[in-house]
Order: structure tokens, then sequence, then C-alpha cells
């Protein structure tokens, strides 16, 4: 049974719970959904001890507000340099700390990154749909009745004993990401390009238009064109795919994409950049860069390795010493002793 809860206060739309993805049924045409960014997804998990596929909180650039209930609760967040504050205190981008009833913890768009991941020691407790709990609002599966988070919302955890206390910033290096340079495998139909248009695909700067959303980004930039006919069988739709229909404007599907597509695929972005892609905001311009799939290998492998070890919290230092702050301390024992 559940100990504690957290309850929104306020969301701007956006907000979902999002485990590791629903694996192994596109075959049968159900998308996996799961987070736009994996590996901040997990780090915010690893770094209260919970398995890195556990369900934590996506949050969107509409922001969320939220509250404990029952008992104390410790949260983690990470992900895009999102704004933070505990009872407005503002906090690190990437912080961990416990939450106690009555307090509000605030997550607003910051400066950059387009998604952070709010993860709670213990477990999320909301039920699986075919062995997962990840949202994919389209379809109606998953999270909390298959639909983003909306005030008034309860989540039922079943907590961990909290050990946190004040709030600690994730020393987690790995999470810097600057999205300029996006290493992608070419292919699988990239026969479909003159070796020019490829050479172009890879030297020409790309911008993320608004158009994006958890389904897919779309970018904009000089046209590629076709060696011939721009349809394909539709075949399988892997999270980074990058399709260039008709209109030579490449898109690049997501978490939320479709099981199928008929546009020829001129690359795919790497396991280790899919979350790097993600957080790039509507106007960021970027670059595709080629890798073997050796190397492609190695930065996955590499990203596993910087998440095989706890993540590092140092706590931080408090600056703003409100009236109320400092009422609720004792002073005297630390002078007259």
């Amino acid at each position: 049974m559940p100990d504690a809860h957290l309850r929104i206060l306020s969301t701007g739309g956006g907000a979902t719970l999002q485990d590791a993805g629903r694996h192994g049924y596109m075959r049968y045409g159900i998308t996996p959904a799961g987070p736009m960014d994996p590996l901040a997804h997990a780090a915010a998990n690893r770094a209260l001890g919970n398995e890195r596929t556990a369900t934590a909180i996506e949050v969107s650039l509409g922001g969320i507000s939220l509250t404990a209930e029952d008992a104390p609760l410790d949260l983690a967040v990470a992900g895009g340099s999102f704004r933070i504050d505990l009872d407005g205190r503002p906090l690190p981008t990437a912080v961990a700390l416990t939450l106690r009833p009555g307090a509000v913890l605030t997550i607003k768009a910051g400066r950059s990154g387009a998604w952070c991941y709010l993860a709670a020691a213990g477990r999320i407790e909301v039920a699986d749909t075919l062995g997962s709990t990840a949202t994919h609002t389209r379809s109606g599966f998953g999270g909390l009745e298959g639909r983003a988070l909306r005030s008034g919302d309860v989540i039922p955890i079943i907590r961990s004993q909290p050990a946190i206390g004040e709030p600690a910033q994730l020393v987690s290096p790995w999470l810097e990401r600057p999205a300029d340079r996006i290493r992608v495998v070419l292919g699988p139909q990239a026969d479909f390009f003159p070796p020019s248009e490829i050479d172009a695909f890879l030297a020409n700067p790309w911008t993320v238009t608004a158009r994006g959303d958890r389904m897919a980004c779309f970018l904009a930039g000089t046209k590629l064109s076709h060696a011939g006919d721009y349809n394909i069988v539709s075949d399988g739709i892997a999270m980074g795919a990058i399709q260039v229909p008709g209109d030579g404007l490449p898109i690049v599907l997501m978490a939320d994409r479709q099981p199928t597509g008929g546009y020829p695929k001129i690359a795919t972005v790497i396991g280790a950049d899919l979350g790097r892609l993600a957080q790039a905001q509507a106007g960021s311009v970027l670059h595709f860069a080629s890798v073997s799939l050796e190397q492609a290998v190695a930065a996955r492998r590499a990203e596993r390795e910087a998440l095989a070890e706890p993540v590092v919290l140092t706590p931080v230092i408090r600056t703003n010493l409100s009236s109320e702050y400092l009422l609720g301390l004792n002073l005297i024992d630390g002078v007259v002793g």
C-alpha cells in the first residue's frame, strides 16, 4: 500500500509518467513511449538508488508544481537546465532533496533543455499496461489513465525512508551535452539519396522547429533531394530514425513514434545522442556527424558505465537566509557550547 503521495498543484501541460518504455509490442502496432531523454531519466532514478528503468515524472517546458502528502519524500530532478525552486528557494538544475508535506517544489522552463525528470525514492504505484507504466497519450496507454498529468492529480508512492534532507546537487557531468553536434549512423535507406545529398545532410546546419512533440522532431534547412522516388515499402521505425519525405526536410522520430513508416531514412541518431537531440529547444541549430556502428556501440557502453556507479551528491550552500529560516534554527547552542 502507498504510504505517501505527490499532489500536482499546477502544470502547464506535457507532464507524464514514464518508465523505460513498453518494449516488444511494435509488431502489434504498439508504440514503446518511454522517456524522451533516457539518460536524464536514468540519472534521476540512480541518484535515489532506484532501478534506472523506474517510473518517473517527465516534465516538459510547461513545467509543474507539486507537494508531498502524508509523509516526506526523497526526490531527484535531472535533465535540461530548468528553473527549480523549493518554497521559493532557487536550486541547481540537477538536484536531490527531501520534500516535506506542505512544502512546494516548482519546476519551470529555463535557459536550455526541453525535458527534465522527477524521480521519487521507492516506487510510483500505478498499474502496468502490457508490463510498462509509460504513458502514450495518443493511444491512452499507461501512466495515470493514459493521459498527461493535470492539476489536482494525486500520485501514490511506496516510498523508501527519506535520507537526503537538505537539497544536494547531482554531480552528473555526463548530462552536459550541447546539442550542436548529433552523431548518426547512415541508413538504412541512404542509397535513396545521391552522394552529394548525403554530404549536404552532414555539412549543412539544421534548425529545430516549434512543430515537434514527443512523436517527432521537425528540422528546417536546405531541402534534400532524393535519387528517385521518396516512398518505400513501410518498415519498422527505431527511435532516432531520420526520415526525409517528399518536401526534403528531415524528420527525426522520437519516443512516441509510429511503429512503421514509408519514407526513406537517410540516417539514425545513435542511442547515446537521443537525449542530446531531445533537449534541443525550438530555434536550436545543430549538425549531424556520421560515425560507425562500432563507435555508436562504444558511446552507448560509455553511457551505461557512467551510471553503473552511485550518483554523487554534494550539499547545496544556502545563500538566501531569510528571517523565517533563521528563526527555525537553534543558533544559541552553536555559540554557547
